[in-house]
C-alpha cells in the first residue's frame, strides 16, 4: 500500500469520526412531556417508543464504530494497518478501502450474527415440507397443526379448552 493510499485511507476514517461525532444528540426524545399517557392513543405511545428504541439502536451503533474507526487510526499512528491481527499477513488494499476500519483479513474476519446463522423459527416452519427425517418431531398435517400450537399455552380458559369443571 502507497503512502498516498494510506493517507486517503486516514482521512477516509478521520471523516467518518468526525460525522458521527458531529451527529446532533437527541437525547431529549427520552423525555416525555405529558402528564399521563391516559388519554394517548395507543399507535401514538407505539410510534413514541419506536422512536426511541431507534435512537438508542443508532446511539449504540455509533459509539460501537466510533470505537472501530479509532482502532483503525492506532494501527495507522502504530504502522501496524493493512497487516492482519490475527496471522500478520498483508490485507488487500481492496479489502481495506471497502471496510476502512477492519484490522484483520477476510480468513479471520468476524462472523456477524444472521450472516451464516439462520433463525430457530424456520425450522418450524418448514417442517411440514422438509424431509422427514430431519424434523419428524415437528411433522404435522393440516390437523395436527392446531393441537402443536396449542401445546404452547393460549390465553382459552378451562372453560374453552371443554374440561368438566364439576
Amino acid at each position: 500500500m502507497t503512502d498516498q493510499q494510506l493517507q486517503a485511507l486516514r482521512k477516509t476514517l478521520q471523516d467518518e469520526l468526525k460525522r458521527i461525532k458531529e451527529r446532533p444528540d437527541n437525547d431529549e426524545i427520552f423525555i416525555s412531556t405529558e402528564l399521563s399517557n391516559y388519554d394517548n392513543h395507543p399507535a401514538d405511545q407505539a410510534t413514541d417508543l419506536a422512536d426511541q428504541a431507534t435512537e438508542l439502536a443508532v446511539d449504540n451503533f455509533n459509539e460501537f464504530q466510533i470505537g472501530k474507526i479509532e482502532n483503525a487510526l492506532r494501527a495507522i499512528d502504530e504502522g501496524t494497518y493493512g497487516v492482519c491481527s490475527v496471522c500478520g499477513k498483508t490485507i488487500p488494499y481492496e479489502r481495506l478501502e471497502a471496510i476502512p476500519t477492519t484490522l484483520t483479513c477476510v480468513e479471520h474476519s468476524e462472523n456477524t450474527a444472521g450472516t451464516q446463522e439462520r433463525p430457530v423459527e424456520e425450522g418450524i416452519i418448514n417442517a411440514t415440507t422438509s424431509d422427514p427425517s430431519n424434523l419428524k418431531d415437528y411433522r404435522v398435517d393440516g390437523e395436527d397443526s392446531f393441537l402443536v400450537v396449542e401445546e404452547y399455552g393460549s390465553s382459552d380458559t378451562p372453560s374453552d379448552r371443554g374440561y368438566n369443571n364439576q
